[in-house]
């Protein structure tokens, strides 16, 4: 087994995880197999119980591991499914090795950092890089760790002094160290500066660590003096140093480390240049010429909690991307915070709440068409949303926001998605507004509301919050086979998708809705647990109670993100209709992840490649060429 080690210099949010992916994507093209983990040094067992304006999004993984949104990126970039074990904390290293000492596994030495803790990381990265990621028998070849946080955290400590170890023990010809460090200008003199470089080089020579390949984030490409000065400095050969400069979109970066010819230096650090190939990107390519010649817009309303960081959405942010891709659009992103939509808001902060609204709404001239038609008059289109999305979330604020803007979408035949909560919230607002049910909420925002149509889940725990969801991937069965979300799918008869949440619609309560039209077309095993609705009078109105964000990928994106955005740029019917060429002579291939055939196979439409697949970073790495954002606060 071979390990490449990504670590950080002084600052922070440089993109670390996307250098890893993007080494990752380097190494598969070269005809390896690569693996990866993420080590975060905080003091929780996983991500589960984190805010996300303090971590960001929590991803969650097949086994139900609640981790962070790096190995999302680590998923989407290298199409491999990892484990919770691939995310390391310092509170599952001491948790286990402490459980060892409760079992007397030491025979009563005193148990101290050196050597127990910095054994358990080095066992921990052996067995875990050994575990299969990619559907494939045996270990990967390559494994490719990430360090979060920065050199010199003190909650680093024991991971570096286990690292270093790690490193002596595999050997060289095993080990390599990738260091990503900031290479600022100054606006007033117009200078490269590889001070920061140079002092967390020393920083990390320091700790017993020595970097084989510096990776200097920057504005611009380095001079060739710049080069020569950290090699002089940071004792770092100028053919390993490697310039990740700003790009128009990420899925340039894996590009740009071959024109750089970063694989040549990592394969002949790891003594793989007898096995390897030349790294084929030829998709890559394709991907990232696509996005950046994507012109037609298509504009989705993010109703949310926690839009003041786009972080709390990113795998939602990335599916949308995929599938607008898919589409040929070039995706613009309005982040409406549901908040601002509620007529307290109108009351307190009126301009904020006339902004939020106009976000959603189109004038009613326009209304009846959609904006692709009137690209010409881009200025009288500036606001008002093609479809609407409202993700997951927890808590009450903002709840009354995002129902207001379900029933905008449900009303005006704008497309909708609900995702998890946004599922449960439109459940609320037909039960209110189509079925007279004027008391109708969920448990978790009035725990005594006399029509409770969502319910806390028997199962769950209302004692203990770290993971006590109903977590990780969980089979739907479709009930209907003629509805959108089955079609979109590719006809089949299930679909397995991931799952974060503690309440669900309330089954009692099924059959009068059904009765007044909304129709629950995806239920799990026992038929008691709903999974998908759809309104069959609307264009395109669907919630799902899972997360299908977490297994969209470039190339296979998410059924129910291309629904939405084909119905909200008017592709739909090209989508669900095999037979029908989409408007710009693309018909998109039903490569989705998951699910099962039905017995009795409906159409399905023909296979076919079709470059695909944009990215963004963390909202702090490299901008993407096909997204705009927009909204109505100051913070994002």
């Amino acid at each position: 087994m071979k390990y490449v080690l990504v670590t950080g210099g002084v600052v922070s949010g440089l993109g670390k995880g996307v250098t890893a992916s993007s080494i990752g994507v380097l190494l598969k093209a070269c005809g390896l197999r690569v693996t990866s983990i993420k080590i975060d040094p905080y003091l929780n067992t996983d991500a589960g119980t984190m805010s996300p304006f303090e971590h960001g999004e929590v991803f969650v993984l097949d086994d139900g591991g609640e981790v962070d949104l790096d190995l999302g990126n680590y998923e989407r970039f290298l199409d491999i499914k990892l484990t919770r074990d691939n995310n390391i904390t310092t509170g599952k290293i001491y948790q286990f090795v402490i459980d060892k000492e409760r079992r007397g596994d030491y025979l009563g030495k005193t148990v101290q950092v050196v050597p127990h803790i910095t054994d358990a990381i080095q066992e921990w990265l052996e067995r875990v890089a050994m575990i299969p990621v990619d559907d494939k028998e045996g270990p990967a070849d390559v494994c490719v760790i990430e360090l979060g946080g920065t050199i010199g955290d003190i909650e680093s400590m024991p991971f570096i002094e286990a690292l270093g170890q790690f490193s002596y023990r595999v050997g060289p010809g095993n080990f390599c160290l990738v260091h990503v460090s900031l290479v600022p200008v100054l606006k007033a003199v117009g200078e490269q500066k590889t001070k920061p470089t140079q002092h967390s080089v020393r920083g990390l020579r320091g700790l017993g660590l020595t970097p084989n390949i510096l990776a200097c984030r920057c504005e611009k490409p380095l001079d060739v003096n710049v080069k020569e000065k950290l090699s002089q400095f940071c004792h770092v050969p100028v053919a390993n140093i490697v310039t990740l400069h700003d790009v128009a979109n990420i899925w340039h970066i894996p590009l740009m480390l071959k024109e750089q010819k970063a694989h040549k230096a990592l394969l002949k650090l790891l003594n793989l240049r007898g096995c390897a190939q030349e790294p084929m990107l030829q998709e890559w390519m394709g991907r990232a010429k696509l996005c950046d010649t994507l012109h037609d817009p298509v504009r989705i309303a993010m109703v949310g909690k926690y839009t003041g960081l786009s972080d709390s959405y990113l795998s939602v942010l990335k599916a949308l991307l995929h599938a607008s891709v898919a589409c040929r659009r070039k995706l613009i992103v309005d982040w409406v915070p549901s908040s601002d939509l509620e007529e307290t808001t109108a009351l307190e902060a009126p301009d904020s709440h006339q902004a939020a609204w106009a976000l959603l709404k189109v004038s009613n001239f326009f209304g009846c068409f959609h904006r692709t038609f009137f690209s010409q008059f881009d200025s009288l289109l500036s606001q008002g949303a093609d479809g609407i999305l409202v993700p997951g979330g927890f808590g009450d604020r903002g709840v009354q926001g995002k129902i207001l803007a379900a029933k905008y979408a449900r009303e005006n035949k704008v497309p909708f998605l609900g995702i998890c909560l946004g599922m449960q919230i439109a459940v609320i607002e037909f039960a209110r507004s189509v079925m007279n049910l004027k008391e109708a909420n969920s448990t978790e925002f009035d725990p005594n509301t006399s029509t409770p149509v969502v319910i806390f889940m028997p199962e769950g725990s209302k004692t203990h919050m770290g993971g006590t969801m109903r977590l990780g991937s969980r089979r739907t069965y479709f009930q209907i086979a003629d509805c959108k979300s089955a079609k979109l799918y590719g006809n089949v008869s299930f679909v397995d998708e991931r799952h974060r949440h503690r309440y669900e619609v309330n089954p009692s309560f099924v059959q009068e809705f059904e009765k007044a039209g909304l129709a629950f077309v995806g239920k799990d095993e026992t038929g008691q647990r709903m999974e998908i609705i759809e309104l069959p009078s609307h264009p395109y109105f669907l919630g799902v109670q899972f997360h299908p964000e977490f297994k969209s990928r470039p190339w296979k994106p998410s059924a129910v993100f291309v629904g939405l955005v084909a119905a909200s740029c008017g592709q739909l019917e090209n989508n669900l209709d095999p037979h029908s060429p989409a408007s710009n002579g693309i018909i998109i291939p039903r490569f989705y992840p998951n699910g099962g055939r039905v017995k009795k196979p409906a159409k399905s439409l023909p296979g076919g490649k079709l470059l695909h697949g944009n990215g963004i970073g963390n909202g702090n790495e490299w901008p993407a060429a096909c997204l705009i954002t927009t909204t109505t606060s100051d913070v994002v």
